[in-house]
């Protein structure tokens, strides 16, 4: 079965940044387009980035500019690099598959907190 691991998460000042990072196990990962994906407190689950290969990507217009996904298909790894951090950003981040009718279980997410 399908195993996601996310890390990197954390307590950050409006401005900073931060990496996530989002280790896949269980499947062939290279031939997966993925997503990453957040949930607030209070909020539905939103798909903020996608990746298909390294020259397809997508964003939410609310991260556009700030955020970055990437992925290394050899460590099985997607990142996300979060830059110019708001208050906003403020959820738990998930990885999964890009596709919202494919979706794998959810791993236990990762926090971000953006405060002063």
């Amino acid at each position: 079965q399908v195993q996601l691991v996310e890390s990197g998460g954390g307590l950050v000042q409006p401005g900073g940044s931060l990496k996530l990072s989002c280790v896949v196990s269980g499947t062939i990962f290279s031939s997966r387009a993925m997503g990453w994906y957040r949930q607030a407190p209070g909020k539905q689950r939103e798909q903020v980035a996608s990746i298909i290969n390294p020259g397809t990507t997508t964003y939410a217009d609310s991260v556009k500019g700030r955020f970055t996904i990437s992925r290394d298909n050899a460590k099985k790894t997607v990142y996300l690099q979060m830059n110019s951090l708001k208050p906003e950003d403020t959820a738990v981040y998930y990885c999964n598959r890009r596709d919202e009718s494919l979706l794998w279980g959810w791993g236990q997410g990762t926090q971000v907190t953006v405060s002063s």
